[in-house]
């Protein structure tokens, strides 16, 4: 399947803010990220980021469009089969290319800045924030659920807590990775525990006799190719976050051993996992229950834990939020690294000189967050990003494969079979396709939030150094950047503040 080959971690030369030899901590006279993240961190990252609402949401998509219960497992195998194939293409790009920054990081080396910034913009306007504002929206309905048993939690309610949330999750990841790193694995921790107990529940139930619902497991199936597709997407949303390691390569310590170690553990995990809660589903509930309801793990809960059933509820928020954790971590890190190069605001290429953690990211990933948390349609962007997303995904394998060839010489510790790409890349442009033909106006959206990046591309990054506005954009950018080092110091010299906000105030005046 793949070829590890003996190779150092990237040198400085190879790896920007990293230390000499890629495996100690950054020099102390410079401010970087430090490599903290041990593999069980990874591993942690991983299955914080992936089990989350998802497998409890996605299953009644699963089986609206498979049809049948043994065709949703069967779909369910496969979603995780294809994205232990696309992390181990990840894994050979991460290990060539070992920067922070993902897909974007993938996507210059192969294609260029423009197609890297396309995916940039995509990612800070609507990708990442969509995906914490309903990951956040989730985490809030299931934990005021119990106190609204017999009907909905007010939205407003429920907006506000996602807010709140949000902003808690913002602050904790500006304070220390390591609390980071400690609140994902506690919550990775809490996740196993509660899939394991809607296992164990539906392997009672299968060995007390209860098979009822399994006697014709491939009795209604739909094999028809769009059916087939939408089940996918809904089987892989729940595996959304596969590739998300790599976006914070530059902190994981030895990378080129502990990133496909951390791919390896989790994801043949997580599928075993799925596969198993979803059997658990079909053997408690009938065809009927699963697709009527709306929280299938609520509705597990009440056929199984009876006046314990507010238990699962909470076992989803603590899931959800676990989730929303691990995904602002990582976005902060991709949005870091868009900045350094140029194609976000430089201010956001800012670290804490002291906990060196990229505080302007983070606050502009909450910000974003929290506004699409007040949005009323914030749930029909996810079928827009969907497609966005799975399309730059298909780019960075496609760019793989592209890179074999380009640049034969470049280095790769991991290196998998051709074939692996290759079949990746066929099965993603089959999904990215179809939803042409179901869904025109969503992909048609899709392809205008991406196309709208060019004209911000061409003024602000092209060209611009041609636009006076941009210049002096410019330029104030530059004396923030000051004024918020001067900050970080504020405890050592505060008259210093005063001096910055002077100069920067003398700037702001003279443009």
């Amino acid at each position: 399947m793949a070829t590890v080959d003996r190779l150092n971690s990237p040198t400085n030369e190879e790896l920007l803010s990293v230390s000499e030899n890629g495996k100690d901590s950054p020099q102390k006279d410079r401010i970087q990220m430090k490599r903290e993240l041990g593999v069980l961190d990874g591993v942690g990252v991983i299955i914080g980021i992936i089990v989350g609402a998802g497998i409890f949401l996605s299953p009644k998509g699963v089986l609206l469009y498979a049809g049948s219960p043994g065709f949703a497992l069967i779909v369910w195998i496969l979603s995780g089969i294809l994205a232990t194939i696309g992390a181990l293409c990840y894994a050979e790009l991460g290990t060539m290319i070992p920067k922070s920054g993902g897909d974007y990081a993938y996507l210059n080396e192969a294609f260029g800045p423009l197609l890297a910034f396309l995916y940039m913009w995509s990612a800070f306007i609507v990708i990442m924030p969509t995906g914490n504002a309903v990951t956040a929206i989730t985490f809030a309905q299931y934990l005021l659920q119990p106190f609204w048993m017999e009907c909905h939690p007010p939205l407003e309610v429920v907006r506000l807590l996602a807010a709140v949330i949000i902003f808690f999750i913002t602050m904790i990841n500006c304070y220390d990775v390591k609390w980071v790193t400690k609140i994902t694995d506690l919550f990775s921790l809490g996740k196993v525990l509660a899939l394991f107990v809607i296992v164990l529940f539906g392997f009672i139930a299968f060995f007390r006799g209860d098979t009822t619902n399994l006697h014709q497991p491939m009795a209604g199936s739909n094999f028809h190719a769009s059916a087939i597709s939408l089940s996918f997407y809904s089987g892989l949303f729940s595996f959304a976050g596969w590739n998300y390691l790599n976006f914070v390569t530059e902190e994981i310590k030895d990378p080129y051993k502990n990133l496909p170690r951390a791919i390896c553990i989790s994801l043949p995990s997580v599928t075993i996992i799925y596969v198993l809660v979803n059997f658990a589903y079909f053997v408690v509930l009938s065809q009927e229950e699963l697709l009527s309801s709306d929280a299938v793990a609520v509705t597990f809960g009440a056929k199984t834990l009876g006046y314990f059933k507010f238990i699962m509820s909470l076992f989803v928020a603590g899931c959800t939020f676990g989730s929303l954790n691990s995904n602002i971590f990582a976005a902060s890190r991709l949005f870091f690294v868009g900045a350094q190069n140029g194609h976000l605001p430089q201010a956001i290429s800012l670290i804490h000189i002291n906990k060196f953690t990229p505080i302007p990211s983070l606050i502009s990933m909450g910000i974003l967050s929290i506004v699409l948390v007040v949005v009323d349609d914030v749930y029909s962007l996810i079928n827009y990003t969907t497609f966005v997303e799975s399309l730059f995904t298909l780019f960075s394998v496609a760019g793989l494969v592209w890179l074999r060839y380009k640049k034969p010489e470049l280095k790769r510790p991991i290196k998998v079979n051709i074939v692996l790409p290759l079949l990746f890349f066929i099965i993603f442009a089959f999904l990215c396709t179809m939803p042409f033909f179901q869904e025109p106006v969503a992909v048609g959206i899709g392809f205008i939030i991406i196309l709208t990046g060019i004209p911000v591309y061409m003024m602000f990054v092209s060209f611009g150094e041609n636009f006076p506005t941009v210049r002096n954009l410019s330029r104030i950018t530059k004396d923030m950047k000051i004024v918020k080092i001067r900050l970080m110091r504020f405890y050592k010299n505060r008259d210093d503040i005063l001096n910055m906000g002077v100069i920067l105030l003398s700037r702001l005046s003279s443009t």
